[in-house]
């Protein structure tokens, strides 16, 4: 929550950990001498607003002159001389009121520009969610470039980051459903989904970075957590497998050994599938 004006605090209203609403008042800074020119810019747009009425008061007056002065011209009841000045005194007051009509919305806008000034006073949140931080108290001082001062965290959903090597990368597609553990729940998992795959890799790591989201609605799951997250990326049934120590690598080839005639361990070369830590498929080479 980043002050929009520089100024000291007047008062804090919350307090980290504390639940808060977006747009709700966190801080107020103080406001005394703005008020003072708010009031001396609103004394302006008074004057302004009086002047025009004056000056259209003048232009009506002038106007009835002009009229008159007219009608007594083209009866040749007056010289020229008189008429001229009349309508430059027309002139002028048409003049004077798009002055006056200036002044007043120069005044305006002075005053809308101390209004919004006053309203930067107030801190407000910029989302929902938790004050994760609080730096300062009252009688500090801030400024637009006092980032530090209150952080609010919106931990109804968390993000984690994860990086992809790139012999995986293919078998990671965004949507893809994910199950993530932290150390803090030992046993329970958490469902996500695979909300931004990286479009490029890391030069250096040959990794893609992907970005989880979990479904936070207890906030149990905390900002900077530790965590592991597993992938479904294949799902097949009724299919044969062989524990995994069983599979051995003999002369390039991975195979097993079945017993043959007088219990000799015969070698056989087999191409295996999906793996498991403790199970590997078996697609071609073996019968059940």
């Amino acid at each position: 929550a980043v002050p929009k004006a520089a100024g000291r605090l007047e008062a804090v209203n919350v307090k980290m950990g504390d639940r808060v609403s977006r747009g709700q008042r966190l801080a107020k800074l103080d406001d005394r001498e703005i008020i003072e020119q708010v009031k001396q810019a609103k004394a302006s747009f008074d004057v302004s607003a009086a002047t025009i009425r004056q000056r259209e008061a003048d232009l009506k007056l002038a106007q009835t002159n002009l009229d008159r002065s007219r009608s007594l011209y083209e009866r040749q009841l007056i010289p020229r001389q008189t008429f001229d000045d009349t309508d430059a005194r027309y002139q002028a007051a048409l003049a004077a009121l798009d002055l006056a009509r200036a002044q007043y919305a120069q005044a305006q806008a002075r005053l809308d520009e101390l209004n919004i000034n006053l309203a930067n006073t107030v801190i407000t949140s910029p989302v929902s969610g938790f004050v994760g931080r609080r730096a300062l108290d009252p009688g500090g001082w801030v400024t637009p470039n006092t980032t530090t001062f209150i952080s609010v965290v919106d931990i109804s959903t968390v993000r984690l980051v994860a990086n992809i090597v790139e012999k995986d990368l293919r078998r990671i597609t965004q949507g893809m459903k994910a199950d993530v553990a932290v150390d803090a729940y030992p046993g329970e998992k958490f469902a996500g989904r695979i909300a931004q795959v990286a479009p490029a890799l890391d030069p250096a790591t040959r990794t893609a970075q992907i970005e989880v989201e979990v479904p936070n609605p207890n906030a149990r799951l905390k900002p900077g957590m530790y965590a592991k997250v597993d992938f479904v990326v294949e799902h097949k049934e009724n299919t044969l497998v062989v524990p995994a120590n069983a599979v051995v690598d003999l002369n390039g080839k991975k195979g097993v050994f079945l017993p043959d005639e007088g219990d000799i361990a015969r070698f056989k070369a087999v191409t295996v599938g999906m793996s498991q830590p403790d199970q590997v498929e078996i697609v071609d080479g073996l019968m059940e």
